[in-house]
């Protein structure tokens, strides 16, 4: 056998089309085709929102009733995007309050694309009124509103898919089914992750007057106000942690859900993380521009690396992780898969495998006028995640990224970055949600609301 790469016209004709068929079965398949459409509203209507819920419209028939934002203008284009893709040609309702648009509107599903600060409350929300939810990642700002989203979806029996996609992503579960659990690894003891991307906003943009097209005080919601300086959307807002969680909670999570899906794992038993701002110092941002994490199991260490400066490890694999075993590496990125076997003379030989793309089926991710333009190597990823959410809710079953499973990814970065904090190593009780033995890292773990706003409670939802 010699060393090969999968032919990517034949791998999605035939491998992505098995995928969808075994993620969803045939009653996922046919729940694309329901009597009526699905009423879908949208919370956030920004880059990765807009790009959620066009991928939506693309795979199932739906009726996007209402939209909601706080910037009029970004309102404004999504609705008339939406108005020209969904198959009704109508205008979705436009709301700066997502709670009005709650109310207002009897929702199968509500999409939800806002800043990390507002994920709790407005999934919690969604949910009692009714709603099945789909929510970008990280799912939370701080662990307890993780727990009381888990909570809120247990007792009201809705579906919360997390939009960690890449557990929905072709070549990725492609690498898992045929090289990691088809066992070419071997036994699996370390797993490195990383970002080397240079995405760290780091201005120093002077205060100014809010605009009238946006509600800064809704924007802003229960997280702390910072002066006005400048729309927040894309990458201003990730660059403070008053609303975000650093690139650890931005694109680790990522790669570390990702790495427990494809090795099975739960919550890690214990965590550490080292770093701060070493480099980039000249700027407003207060998000770590360097940061290690250790996530630790038994007989396995997961590690982490950030730099938003300098030159990344492995110039093919800058955003990543990489699992060893003693048989054999896998990379494994959003773009591609390598396999490569220890030693020469062993029966497994080396695989790459590409990242899918379906321009052709779907020429509207070329031409989508969102800014920035869509992520075209996870557009058929986030579609096939629809599907898996459509599937699981026709089921009442459990999504393939349902969000304990994003919460247990997303809390884990959240201890990385109290333990960088606190400069310790930290042990999370999800039963008793607590950090053992350690009363000021269990004190971290709920953030205060600002007022009025009043914290979720995992007890009272």
């Amino acid at each position: 056998m010699s060393d090969f790469t999968f032919n990517r016209r034949r791998f999605l004709k035939g491998a992505t089309a098995s995928i969808a068929l075994t993620a969803l079965g045939a009653q996922g398949m046919n729940f694309t085709n329901p009597p009526k459409p699905l009423r879908v509203a949208l919370i956030g209507t920004g880059w990765y929102g807009k790009s959620d819920l066009l991928r939506l419209i693309q795979v199932a028939p739906v009726n996007v009733v209402a939209l909601c934002d706080v910037d009029k203008n970004m309102l404004e284009k999504a609705a008339e995007l939406v108005s020209q893709r969904q198959q009704s040609k109508k205008k979705p309702k436009l709301y700066g309050d997502y709670k009005k648009l709650l109310a207002e509107n009897k929702l199968d599903i509500v999409v939800i694309g806002t800043p990390d600060h507002w994920h709790a409350l407005q999934t919690i929300d969604a949910i009692k009124a009714g709603a099945h939810v789909y929510v970008q990642k990280p799912i939370s700002k701080d662990v307890m509103e993780g727990e009381a989203m888990v909570a809120a979806a247990r007792k009201y029996n809705k579906v919360v898919q997390v939009g960690t996609q890449r557990k929905s992503t072709p070549h990725l579960i492609d690498a898992k089914k045929n090289i990691v659990d088809a066992g070419l690894l071997g036994k699996i003891s370390h797993v490195e992750m990383c970002c080397y991307f240079h995405m760290r906003a780091n201005g120093n943009p002077p205060e100014q007057p809010v605009p009238a097209f946006l509600d800064y005080e809704m924007w802003t919601g229960p997280a702390p106000l910072r002066p006005y300086d400048g729309l927040p959307h894309v990458r201003w807002w990730r660059t403070f942690m008053e609303y975000g969680n650093g690139i650890m909670g931005d694109m680790c999570i990522h790669m570390f859900d990702t790495a427990r899906w494809m090795l099975n794992l739960g919550w890690p038993k214990k965590i550490s993380s080292t770093g701060g701002i070493y480099v980039q110092k000249e700027g407003k941002s207060n998000i770590a521009d360097t940061q290690y994490a250790l996530f630790e199991y038994d007989g396995l260490n997961c590690v982490w690396q950030h730099r938003s400066w300098g030159a990344p490890a492995n110039p093919e694999y800058p955003w990543s992780l990489t699992l060893y075993g003693d048989k054999g590496t896998l990379f494994a990125s959003t773009m591609q898969c390598d396999f490569v076997p220890v030693g020469e003379g062993g029966e497994s030989k080396k695989v790459h495998i590409d990242v899918v793309y379906e321009k052709e089926k779907y020429p509207e991710d070329v031409t989508e006028p969102t800014e920035p333009k869509i992520e075209l190597n996870a557009a058929p990823a986030t579609r096939l995640h629809m599907r898996d959410f459509l599937a699981a809710i026709e089921k009442g079953s459990r999504p393939v990224a349902d969000i304990e499973e994003g919460h247990i990814s997303t809390a884990s970065c959240l201890l990385a970055n109290i333990s960088m904090q606190l400069g310790r190593p930290l042990v999370y009780d999800p039963k008793k949600r607590e950090v053992v033995g350690d009363p000021e890292a269990t004190a971290l773990l709920k953030k205060p609301y600002r007022q009025p706003y009043v914290h979720p409670d995992p007890n009272q939802v």
